[in-house]
C-alpha cells in the first residue's frame, strides 16, 4: 500500500470504485421508497352522490369501468374497498341517480363494474370513480376516453391512510 497525497482525482477515482462495486447507497441521498398516494383530479366530484348503492351492474350493460385500488407506500392490494361510479351514459345523465352505482374490489385489489355505453359529455368521454369509506383519504379521478367508441375504461387509484 502507498501512502499517496488524498487528492480530488483520487477521491473521484475511490467514488467509481465505490459505484462500481455496488456501494451506490453510500454516495447517493436517501430517498422515500414506496408508492404516491392518488391525488384527487379536478371536476371528479362532479355530481357526486354520497351512499350511491353497491350494484351489479348499472343500467343495461355493454361497456366496463375497471382498476386497481392499492395501499399509498408499500403498493399492497386493498380488498373490499367501495368504488362509486357515475357517468353520462347511452341511458342517463351523470347526475340522474340511476347513472351512479358502487363495487367492491376483489382480494386482488381490482374491480369490474358493468355499464351503458358513456358518451361524451362537455366534448369528451369521460367517467367519474370517487373511493370515500373512510378508512383513507376520498379520492375522486374523472378519467377521458381515448375515444368514445372505446368499450372499457380503467381508473386506479393509491389511498393514504387516514
Amino acid at each position: 500500500m502507498t501512502n499517496a497525497p488524498v487528492t480530488r482525482r483520487s477521491v473521484i477515482a475511490a467514488g467509481g470504485a465505490i459505484l462500481t462495486t455496488g456501494a451506490v447507497g453510500l454516495l447517493v441521498p436517501a430517498r422515500a421508497s414506496g408508492l404516491a398516494p392518488t391525488p384527487s383530479m379536478r371536476g371528479g366530484s362532479n355530481n357526486y352522490r354520497p351512499g350511491a348503492p353497491i350494484v351489479d351492474r348499472i343500467g343495461g350493460g355493454g361497456f366496463w369501468m375497471t382498476g386497481t385500488v392499492r395501499r399509498a407506500g408499500d403498493g399492497a392490494p386493498l380488498p373490499g374497498q367501495r368504488i362509486q361510479i357515475w357517468a353520462h351514459t347511452t341511458e342517463g345523465h351523470e347526475r340522474d341517480p340511476q347513472s351512479h352505482g358502487a363495487t367492491l374490489t376483489d382480494a386482488n385489489g381490482e374491480f369490474r363494474l358493468e355499464m351503458p355505453q358513456i358518451v361524451p359529455a362537455f366534448g369528451q368521454p369521460h367517467g367519474h370513480l370517487a373511493y370515500d369509506s373512510g378508512e383513507f383519504e376520498t379520492v375522486f379521478l374523472r378519467p377521458i376516453m381515448d375515444s368514445s367508441k372505446d368499450k372499457t375504461l380503467s381508473a386506479h387509484f393509491v389511498l393514504q391512510p387516514i
